[in-house]
Formats: C-alpha cells, sequence, structure tokens
C-alpha cells in the first residue's frame, strides 16, 4: 500500500508526523526466536510468526487438540490508527466490543478481525476490518509499519499493522452495531508509564508473569485496556517511542524459560 503525504494545516504537526511515518517505515521486526541460536532464521512472506512480546497474554492451544492440529495457525490483524490531538501527543483509536459478541464482549480492543481468503496480506486484513466495524475508509489513512506477531490463548497469529492518519478531521465514524459498541481514542504514551496501571500476576505452567491492565476514563466513563490489546499497545508505544515502557513488562529469565518449551513442541511441526 502506497503512502501519501499527511494533510494538517497546522504545518508543525505536519512535520511532526511525516517524521514519524519515516522513522515507522524503516521498522523491521524481529526475526522468529524459535529457531536455534546460530541458526539463519527462516521467514515466510507474512513475515516472522512469533514474538517475545505476545506469549505473557496467552500462550496454550486446548488440551484436547492434537499436537499437529494445534500449530495450524490461523492469523488476524488489528489496527493501530495514530493522529496527534491538538496538544501534538500521538493517540490511538480503540473500540469497546459489542456485549453481543461470542468472544471477549463488551472488552475494549483494536479494530481487526480474522484475515479472509482474499486479502492479500495483514495490511489488507486490518484496513479491510476497520472500513467494516468503525467506517474507517482506507484512503484516509497511511500504512506505516508492520510488527511482529503475537497469539492469542488458541494460538491464533495477531499481526499488528500500524497507520497514521493523513486528514484526522475526514474521518467519520460508522460502527457497525454487531461488532462495536463504541469508540474512542488515548494517549499512546499512557502505555510506557506506570500511572494508571496495574498488574495481576499469572502462571504458565509453572512460570510466573505480570498480566498487565491500563485504567483511562472520559467523560465520565471508566475503560480498562487489558490482556492481548495492552500487550500491543505497549510494544507499538516502544517503538513509536523508541524506548522501553518504566515499569517491568514480565519476571526476569521469563522468556527464555518459554521459548525452551515452545521450541520443543513447535520446532518439527511448523517453519516460522
Amino acid at each position: 500500500m502506497e503512502t501519501c503525504p499527511i494533510r494538517s494545516t497546522d504545518p508543525i504537526k505536519s512535520l511532526r508526523l511525516a517524521d514519524l511515518e519515516r522513522q515507522l517505515l524503516l521498522y523491521k521486526a524481529p526475526l522468529c526466536p524459535l529457531d536455534s541460536e546460530g541458526e539463519e532464521s527462516e521467514v515466510d512472506d507474512r513475515g516472522p510468526v512469533f514474538s517475545p512480546m505476545a506469549v505473557a497474554e496467552s500462550v496454550v492451544a486446548p488440551p484436547s487438540l492434537s499436537r499437529s492440529a494445534r500449530f495450524r495457525f490461523k492469523t488476524a490483524a488489528v489496527l493501530i490508527c495514530l493522529f496527534e490531538d491538538s496538544n501534538g501527543d500521538l493517540r490511538v483509536i480503540l473500540t469497546m466490543r459489542s456485549s453481543n459478541l461470542n468472544t471477549s464482549p463488551g472488552e475494549v480492543s483494536l479494530p481487526g478481525g480474522k484475515a479472509e481468503e482474499g486479502d492479500k496480506d495483514e495490511k489488507e486484513t486490518a484496513i479491510r476490518e476497520a472500513k467494516e466495524e468503525i467506517g474507517l475508509q482506507p484512503d484516509l489513512v497511511s500504512v506505516v509499519a508492520v510488527l511482529e506477531p503475537f497469539f492469542t490463548k488458541r494460538l491464533l497469529r495477531v499481526v499488528p499493522v500500524v497507520c497514521i492518519f493523513k486528514d484526522k478531521d475526514a474521518f467519520k465514524p460508522v460502527l457497525n452495531p454487531a461488532e462495536v459498541e463504541e469508540l474512542f481514542d488515548v494517549p499512546l504514551k499512557m502505555f510506557l508509564k506506570d500511572e494508571n496501571r496495574r498488574a495481576e500476576d499469572r502462571e504458565w505452567q509453572g512460570i510466573k508473569y505480570l498480566m498487565h491492565f491500563f485504567d483511562y476514563t472520559k467523560d465520565d466513563t471508566k475503560y480498562s485496556i487489558w490482556g492481548l490489546t495492552a500487550a500491543i499497545l505497549i510494544r507499538a508505544a516502544s517503538v513509536v517511542y523508541q524506548r522501553p515502557p518504566s515499569f517491568t513488562e514480565q519476571h526476569p529469565n521469563y522468556w527464555n524459560s518459554i521459548f525452551q518449551e515452545i521450541r520443543k513442541l513447535v520446532k518439527p511441526h511448523i517453519k516460522c
């Protein structure tokens, strides 16, 4: 998807967003860590298929599935849509999922959904789903980066796609009530701060980790952003602002232990 110049009546804002666009266009997602150390990582045309940032939110496939079936990954994509507010701060658009949905009803999420057969890549999936869910027209945004994939508890491969509004004022949301109850936005930088954040200890196969929750209030409405959505936004904020969060994301040596276990399971069955 081609990029187009950021349009704004504020020349300073235009320059800042243009600089951000150039920065993110250079971003390269880390190579897949499932390969043995020293080996050249194998990637397909979708990019690497594993993220160290993702597993804390979800790792284990249902035990009832066969070993080979557990690693036939389905793919979804979410859209991290950024814009600048009047103070020059970056904000990201979020949705409140419909309370009638079967999965994660009433929870905060990024626009997005599962890939369909006609989708060329994850960028196309994210843009199509955003149009279906919130009425976002593709020509209003410029796709600037694709982050490394995350996994849900059922090993759905979720690819975050980052875009920047070319003209935020031209966006007129049209919500699909079957999927979305509300649309709102939050500061991206909040996902690097310890303010309004809490964490819960969780455990996976004897390994302890942290589940992060971010609380946000707007017009007396309180939102909780947590789980996979929070993990993706922590990573996105780290990439955009080029610094790690001011809090611990998980316990020391947690990822090394997880990768040792997962490498044993998936190496015989999949390629990165």
